[in-house]
């Protein structure tokens, strides 16, 4: 069955950053867009960023735009989000899909000094 395992999450002050990666399991991950989600508490779940299949095309929510970088390795069934520039409006729950169906359980970003 479909699996989405995402890790990387963590505490980490104003300024810095973080990666997040998600390893993808029982289907041909490269013919899917992936998409990270994010849902912070009393917030309804926010799409933050997308990658085509290729990764040719992406696609961010304008609060990261210039801040956050989605990326894709096909041949490791992994998508990434490299998020730099963290703000504490960023703390949230964030959350692999891939489009179609199929979440992850996600994983906690918190930033807080």
């Amino acid at each position: 069955q479909v699996q989405l395992v995402e890790s990387g999450g963590g505490l980490v002050q104003p300024g810095g950053s973080l990666r997040l990666s998600c390893v993808a399991s029982g289907f041909t991950f490269s013919s899917y867009t992936m998409n990270w989600y994010r849902q912070a508490p009393g917030k309804e779940r926010e799409l933050v960023a997308s990658i085509s299949p290729t990764g040719g095309n992406t696609n961010y929510v304008n609060s990261v735009k210039g801040r956050f970088t989605i990326s894709r390795d096909n041949a490791k069934n992994t998508v990434y989000l490299q998020m730099n520039s963290l703000k504490p409006e960023d703390t949230a729950v964030y959350i692999c899909k891939k489009s179609g169906g199929s979440w992850g359980q996600g994983t906690q970003v918190t930033v807080s000094s």
